[in-house]
């Protein structure tokens, strides 16, 4: 995982979207009620200042109108408007053209309210004034007639009155629905962090658990708190761990067993493969004079006997690898010179293209250098088709040795497997010319070797222009290191170099 995508996930963590997910929730929750009680509120508010303007203005008018006589005249115009008007309105009234006091606030009036009051209604309505509210009132006067009933006078009142007491009553309301939304949001916020604290803190405990669990900790257990979910998930994993550590420990014992097996076995072979080889010899040196079937049929015992004596060895190195007593006898190496000898040994100087700088000095052990190469040679030959080349690559405080061979190549599914122990790619063939351990000995010999912290390696792939290439990575200046075992991953085999 990149540096980025590391961030990008902690910074998407449980803990935050658990922080994003209450502030959220608050922050709708209060925005919902505070809104809704703040309109609530606000129609309250101005619905009671105007039915309590309008019934204070109608109740005015029924003490004063009988006064007024038709046509009115100008002083008892603005008298009417001097009684109705008070610290928080005034008044004005119209008749047929004519306004009380010069008509001073009828700009304000609108046409749909005159129309309304004109028409013979009490209307009212509420307008903005500059950014302040106003609230309009208009009705007609009305004279009693001769039977009783009460006609049109034509004389308009209209209070224009101020809302501004109630609108500073609304902005307190809303600035206190602000602060609560806020303390809200805040409480969401620390109940976030409660529930995160709560809920995250098995979580990374069973992370760290998990990750002891997977480096190899089979007695990594949590203490189970409580009777929640996380409670049970943490009882689950205890009884995994339980059973992978029984079933670990099992498939141990098991293997250690059958190495324990493998190694007295092949010890005890020892011994008598000693006597058949020593028989062997004497039946090579006498082959070519035996008759016919005699003659081939010691040559095939003895040939055989080598080859059984060769699985014999391998077996007893790899059990040396298996139980960690396989050490490095460490010398300066001059690395072109042992590789040519190993070369020049078994008789493949002419048929290989060396390419072996000289001054390339090592401190290694030259025995298993020796092993190295001869297996991957002699695995180029079998396998592959000449011409062979091994190339010598010199860095400060590593050198690399390359085989490569001109046949087929690896294919893509053998690639992750080519040193595994006793692995064939066809497996229709039941016997091979080597023990099938080859390689699987070339590539531990290779990890023995180590220099400040890291490993040798032997990596097997493809050439682009065709063929297999082994490349062997081994430091300049090993260190004196025992070999403690391990298994050999898919990665571990390599790929296309």
């Amino acid at each position: 995982m990149t540096p980025w995508h590391r961030a990008r996930a902690m910074a998407m963590g449980l803990r935050t979207r658990l922080l994003l997910a209450f502030a959220l929730l608050g922050v709708t929750t209060t925005a919902v009620v505070a809104s809704g009680s703040y309109f609530q509120a606000r129609t309250v508010i101005l619905q009671q200042a105007q039915d309590a303007a309008v019934a204070a203005l109608t109740d005015q008018l029924s003490k004063v109108y009988p006064v007024l006589s038709l046509p009115p005249g100008q002083e008892e115009m603005d008298l009417l408007a001097g009684r109705l008007s008070d610290r928080d309105s005034y008044a004005v009234v119209h008749y047929r053209g004519r306004w009380s006091s010069g008509g001073g606030g009828a700009e304000q009036l609108t046409p749909q309210l005159r129309q309304e009051v004109a028409d013979g209604q009490i209307a009212w309505q509420r307008v903005d004034r500059g950014g302040h509210p106003v609230l309009l009132i208009g009705t007609q006067l009305r004279l009693d007639g001769s039977d009783g009933t009460s006609v049109a006078s034509g004389v308009e009142v209209y209070s224009v009155r101020s809302l501004a007491s109630e609108q500073q009553s609304i902005d307190r309301l809303a600035t206190l629905a602000w602060v609560t939304g806020g303390l809200s949001l805040i409480l969401a916020v620390l109940l976030a962090l409660l529930a995160a604290q709560g809920v995250l803190r098995p979580v990374r405990e069973l992370g760290r658990a998990a990750r002891r669990l997977g480096e190899g900790d089979l007695s990594a257990r949590l203490t189970v708190r409580g009777v929640d979910e996380l409670a049970d998930v943490t009882r689950t994993f205890n009884d995994t761990a339980a059973t992978i550590e029984r079933q670990v420990g099992e498939l141990r014992r098991m293997e250690a067993d059958a190495r324990r097996f493998v190694a007295d076995v092949s010890h005890e072979l020892r011994t008598p493969l000693a006597a058949m080889t020593a028989v062997t010899d004497v039946l090579d040196e006498e082959a070519d004079r035996l008759p016919g079937d005699a003659g081939r049929a010691a040559r095939l015992v003895s040939q055989e006997t080598q080859s059984l004596t060769q699985l014999v060895n391998d077996l007893i190195e790899v059990s040396r690898f298996d139980s960690g007593t396989a050490r490095l006898a460490l010398d300066d190496v001059d690395v072109a010179a042992a590789v040519t000898a190993t070369l020049r040994l078994r008789g493949w100087a002419d048929r290989v293209r060396a390419d072996l700088p000289s001054g390339v000095v090592a401190r290694l052990d030259p025995r298993r250098l020796d092993v190295i190469v001869a297996n991957l040679v002699g695995n180029a030959f079998r396998h592959g088709t000449e011409p062979v080349s091994v190339r010598l690559v010199a860095e400060p405080d590593w050198f690399t040795i390359e085989v490569t061979d001109q046949g087929p190549g690896l294919d893509p599914e053998v690639l992750p497997h080519v040193f595994d122990r006793f692995y064939k790619a066809d497996t229709a063939r039941t016997r091979s010319e080597g023990s099938g351990l080859g390689l699987a000995i070339a590539w531990e010999n290779a990890r023995l070797h180590r220099h400040a912290g890291q490993s040798g390696s032997l990596v097997a792939g493809n050439h682009p222009r065709g063929g297999a290439v082994f490349t062997l990575r081994l430091p300049r200046l090993a260190s004196e290191t025992v070999h403690t075992g391990g298994v050999r991953t898919a990665a571990d085999a390599g790929g296309v170099r």
